[in-house]
C-alpha cells in the first residue's frame, strides 16, 4: 500500500521559447510568487496556495511530461509496491532535498511520487 500525504505540485507544459509569456500570465496577471532557483529542465516554479506549479518547456505531442506529484510517507516502499505489480518506475533529474520517481497509468498519464529528506 502507498501512504499518500498530500499533493505537492502540478507540472504543466509550455512550448519552447514561451517562458516570458508564461511569466507574464502567472506572475503578472495571476500574481503568483515565483520560486527562484536552477530547476530541472529549466522549469519556472511558482507558489500557488500550499502547493507548487511547475512550468516546463517541451515539444507538444501525444506523450507529455504533465503530471501531478504526490508526497508519500515512504518512497522506497511505494516503489517496491508498484514494481511488485509490474509498474515500470522511471527516474529523472535530481532535486536537492527530495527523492522522486515517476510512473505512468494505463492511459499514459505521468505520475510523480516524492519524499522530502528528513521530513515526516
Amino acid at each position: 500500500m502507498i501512504k499518500f500525504k498530500r499533493l505537492d505540485h502540478v507540472a504543466i507544459m509550455i512550448p519552447f521559447g514561451e517562458k516570458a509569456a508564461a511569466r507574464e500570465f502567472y506572475d503578472t496577471l495571476l500574481e503568483l510568487k515565483e520560486i527562484p532557483g536552477n530547476h530541472p529542465r529549466g522549469a519556472v516554479w511558482f507558489e500557488i496556495a500550499d502547493i507548487q506549479l511547475h512550468l516546463v518547456e517541451e515539444e507538444m505531442g501525444a506523450i507529455s511530461g504533465r503530471h501531478p506529484a504526490f508526497e508519500v510517507e515512504d518512497l522506497q516502499a511505494a516503489i517496491r509496491y508498484l514494481e511488485a505489480r509490474n509498474i515500470t518506475i522511471a527516474y529523472s533529474s535530481k532535486i536537492e532535498g527530495r527523492e522522486r520517481c515517476f510512473f505512468r497509468d494505463p492511459f499514459g498519464n505521468r505520475i510523480e511520487l516524492l519524499q522530502y529528506d528528513g521530513r515526516k
